[in-house]
């Protein structure tokens, strides 16, 4: 968002005035947060039949016909209700294309997509750090695959609200709303999950070094 464009507040007031272009622009403006979120969560075996942009494009078009109930209530911050309606459309498409279990997609509490690897492997980079040069590739390497380890021994509650700060790089208030909690549940949470984090790479040095 450049600093001409009104900031999300002023579109959902206009909006809900009744302005057409500010319907329009309040569901494009998140496209790209969207299409992370699908690619992030995207079962690689689905890649050449799904493209994250039919995800997108049902999903924008269900908030559409959803957006005057919303407006007239506003029940959590947009973002997070925009990303769960494309999160319920890409649990349909998983289901419909992967032949998941027939467990119902359209329960209350949150739903944990299983992490492809690659999404897990850009995790483990973004939590390893940055910075390392190229002299170092090799010891930056075995750090990553020591995060992938450690990360695979979470519990997928930690791992997943790691995904959500550190692939979809959302704030601790919209995580909040997704996980439908309070903003310091959610920070005591992140603070655990990175402490569990290091424990469990510490404890590989131990064992490394014994």
């Amino acid at each position: 968002m450049t600093k001409h464009e009104p900031d999300t507040e002023r579109l959902l007031n206009r909006a809900q005035d009744g302005d057409d272009a500010a319907r329009r622009q309040l569901l494009t403006r998140h496209r790209v947060r969207l299409r992370q979120m699908v690619a992030v969560r995207l079962d690689r075996r689905m890649a050449a039949r799904l493209d994250p942009s039919d995800v997108i494009q049902e999903a924008l078009m269900e908030a559409h016909a959803k957006l005057g109930d919303y407006l007239q209530e506003r029940p959590v911050e947009f973002y997070p209700w925009l990303r769960a309606i494309a999160w319920q459309r890409l649990l349909k498409f998983q289901r419909r294309h992967l032949h998941a279990r027939k467990r119902s997609v359209l329960r209350e509490e949150p739903q944990i997509l299983p992490l492809p690897d690659e999404s897990a492997t850009q995790l483990a980079d973004r939590l390893a750090g940055k910075g390392a040069s190229p002299s170092d590739h090799a010891a930056r390497s075995e750090l990553r695959l020591r995060v992938q380890e450690a990360l695979a021994r979470l519990s997928e509650s930690d791992r997943e609200l790691l995904v959500l700060r550190y692939l979809e790089q959302m704030p601790l208030k919209e995580i909040a709303c997704v996980l439908e909690t309070t903003e310091g549940a959610v920070k005591t949470r992140h603070v655990r999950a990175l402490q569990r984090l290091h424990d469990w790479l510490s404890q590989g040095n131990t064992e490394d070094k014994s």
